[in-house]
């Protein structure tokens, strides 16, 4: 079976292959069963729909209602259908066969969108995780690797577009058929994709199967290369449509995303809006503009984004002695543990904090609730929604179940996990235990409710002398000084003990803070003496990825390469007093 066979082929014809094998030695493309594919249906978790029925569905019962918001327009249901079924038709018009992929490289804008749901009608791929921050060299290397039959891109985007000719990189992609160029936004904008012809797409077959490839993902690559990640209307909308119950988000919520749909949670929040026809609000303020204002201009009800969007808003709000924030009432914190002044800050102001866990490979399945206690939103990523299980593995054997309360690897399953990684049957394989857990490299616990604890990843693993160190939990501790903004450990080497740890942490504005009394605050806190860090870097700025995830390889890489220097410190424990 060729690699494109591979990619176009739908659980349904799967489940009967699966029938016929032994699971054990199923390899096609992903190790679900053909009975957790019957049992998924018979609960309810997958359905008949597509993201493209549902949001028609929408535009048929309120047509007027308004569905996405950029910086500039803002169109109902009736017309984000009719743009995507002018694209949908224009894409069939050029040739394009269901499977093929359509590469989204675009800021947070309308027309990212309307490309999803062209493809969820047409049966095509999409694959929008071009960030900001890419080049045109990696852009380029990306669609040659996932062999994209169309392109929508916007001029002057990227991190070196103005440098580097795209029209050029983009020749060597024989793959393309058909590349779509947008200009920046000046605000005279009105429709989507306003030079697409406008034919009609009745005569253009609509994919009837949710189960079929629609979301072509890679992961960041900050750790090595990026792999794709392929997921199905039917896994995607199965995490959406839970999370959307669980906190009250139907058609009358708009919510708004901080991160961008170029990356998982804001692609999430994009599905979950179409999924129970709500507003979609995209962000790209222009920087020094008021994003309280602009939540309240929206009439916001819900947001989505990370720990340092929540940062930025509360710091706001507090110069500027606001109280509230219109409708708003929710807040969903990725990516990274939401510290207590923070949790404690979003509730006074009457917004109920959401702490979750997920990655692309599973979708957000994991969160707090609204009624959960602060101190659970605080310590823990929540609970895992129905559709999903997740399980604790022993650290040193991924077929070893873990006690409760032990921390192991986070194993997990169900109706939200990937369909497999992009033309690679082995690493899709080896993300499975035995027993068809997929192992996310993330190390955590869970308590006798099922809360889990994320307390660092697998790999992201400093060891010093054959002492394990967990990064996540320093950090997790430096974060809770009220100077410290951002924190990331990472390893220097050591020529006997192999790796230390150094510790770089960014300040807040206005704020001071030694090493030596960093250090004690991370001894009160409860750091152990043994896991110390042995370096400090206190820096002016600490780098972020598009989606607001602290860039460590870069910290690693300076250090390395000597534009930063650690300064070494050593811990003196205080001994009590008689």
């Amino acid at each position: 079976m060729c690699s494109s066979d591979l990619i176009t082929l739908n659980l349904a014809a799967a489940a009967s292959m699966v029938r016929a094998m032994n699971s054990t030695t199923n390899t096609i493309l992903t190790r679900l069963s053909a009975e957790l594919i019957e049992q998924y249906e018979a609960e309810g978790f997958w359905g008949g729909d597509t993201i493209y029925s549902l949001a028609r569905w929408h535009a048929k019962r309120t047509p007027d209602a308004f569905a996405v918001r950029d910086c500039v327009r803002r169109i109902s249901y009736q017309a984000l259908i009719e743009s995507a079924d002018a694209l949908a038709a224009d894409l069939a018009a050029r040739g394009l066969k269901p499977g093929q992929r359509v590469a989204v490289w675009l800021p947070s804008r309308i027309e990212a969108v309307v490309t999803l749901l062209a493809c969820s009608r047409n049966g095509y791929i999409c694959a929008p995780s071009l960030h900001r921050d890419h080049t045109v060299g990696e852009v380029a290397e990306l669609l040659k690797r996932q062999r994209s039959a169309a392109f929508v891109v916007q001029s002057g985007y990227g991190a070196d577009t103005d440098k580097r000719d795209l029209d050029a990189a983009l020749k060597d992609v024989l793959s393309l058929r058909q590349v779509y160029r947008l200009g920046a936004m000046n605000g005279q904008e009105t429709g989507a994709f306003a030079g697409v012809p406008q034919k009609s797409a009745e005569d253009v077959p609509q994919k009837t199967d949710p189960n079929q490839i629609v979301y072509l993902a890679f992961t960041s690559g900050t750790t090595g290369q990026p792999k794709g990640v392929m997921h199905s209307d039917n896994t995607l909308l199965a995490n959406a449509k839970q999370l959307a119950k669980d906190w009250h988000i139907d058609s009358r919520s708009v919510i708004y995303t901080l991160s961008p749909l170029s990356h998982n949670l804001g692609f999430g929040a994009q599905v979950m809006a179409l999924a129970v026809g709500g507003e979609l609000v995209l962000h790209d303020l222009p920087r020094g503009a008021s994003l309280a204002d602009r939540i309240v201009e929206t009439n916001t009800s819900f947001l989505v984004g990370v720990p340092v969007h929540a940062i930025d808003l509360l710091a706001e709000m507090k110069k500027r002695g606001l109280k509230g924030l219109g409708r708003l009432n929710g807040f969903r914190i990725s990516g990274a543990a939401a510290p207590a002044d923070v949790v404690a800050g979003l509730i006074e102001q009457g917004i109920v904090p959401q702490s979750g866990y997920g990655m692309t490979e599973t979708c957000s399945h994991q969160y707090t609730l609204p009624n959960d206690d602060p101190k659970l939103i605080v310590e823990t990523s929540g609970r895992a929604c129905p559709g999903y299980e997740i399980r604790i593995f022993k650290s040193d054997d991924p077929d070893r179940e873990a006690p409760v309360g032990e921390i192991g690897q986070v194993g997990g399953r169900g109706a939200s996990l990937m369909l497999g990684y992009f033309d690679d049957q082995t690493s899709t394989e080896d993300s499975f235990n035995r027993d068809g857990w997929f192992m996310t490299g993330d190390l955590g616990s869970l308590d006798s409710n099922g809360y889990l604890r994320i307390t660092g990843r697998k790999k992201d693993v400093i060891i010093r002398g054959g002492h394990n160190i967990y990064p996540a939990r320093i950090e997790a501790l430096a974060l809770k000084h009220p100077a410290v903004e951002r924190a990331a450990a990472v390893p220097v080497a050591d020529a006997r003990l192999g790796e230390k740890v150094c510790l770089a942490v960014m300040l807040r504005a206005g704020q001071t803070l030694t090493p030596d009394a960093l250090l004690a605050h991370l001894d009160e806190a409860g750091l152990s003496k043994y896991d110390m860090p042995e370096f400090v870097l206190i820096l002016d700025d600490i780098p972020l990825t598009a989606n607001g995830k602290i860039r460590k390889i870069d910290i690693v890489a300076d250090i390395k390469n000597g534009k930063l220097a650690p300064l070494p410190v050593r811990f003196e424990q205080k001994r009590a007093s008689a």
